[in-house]
């Protein structure tokens, strides 16, 4: 039980962060986000967090996860990208994809905080609530290049 639990981690909580967004935002043309989450207001649902406060490929990750969008979460990371969830190493977007349709698509991810940012790297606390549930507080670290996500670092929140 505890294995399936830990493995949901990374996948709720990088699923669905509380801001709405249409499929096929993979961060390379204009913002399809509504106005308001571009405004910097705080995002719908309970986030925290506004949109403007995440770097770039962060928000589309977030945003491609909140939309179901399993194509555009892919694409969020570099062709070379890697997630590490809770030890488990997936890399490359096809086993992104792979492991985004098994453990993060259905979920819901709030962004309560930044805990840190600086260029190419951005670390949250995030709640993820798999399937519906009370969910659980974890951290999302990201490093990224230009436009894209080299690397998530998803772990439990102390």
């Amino acid at each position: 039980m505890a294995g399936a639990v830990r493995r949901r981690v990374g996948a709720a909580a990088l699923a669905a962060v509380a801001w709405p967004m249409p499929a096929g935002c993979g961060g390379d043309g204009p913002d399809p986000a509504p106005a308001a989450a571009r405004s910097g207001s705080p995002a719908p649902g309970g986030s925290a967090v506004p949109r403007s406060a995440l770097l770039p490929p962060v928000a589309a990750y977030v945003d491609a996860v909140n939309g179901r969008d399993l194509d555009a979460l892919a694409k969020a990371f570099a062709p070379g990208g890697q997630v590490v969830d809770v030890g488990r190493r997936f890399a490359g977007r096809d086993a992104i994809r792979g492991w985004a349709e098994r453990e993060v698509i259905g979920g819901t991810l709030t962004v309560r905080g930044v805990v840190e940012r600086r260029d190419g790297y951005q670390k949250l606390l995030v709640t993820f609530a798999p399937g519906g549930s009370g969910g659980f507080a974890a951290h999302y670290a990201f490093t990224t290049s230009g436009s894209a996500i080299t690397r998530a670092d998803l772990t439990y929140a102390d």
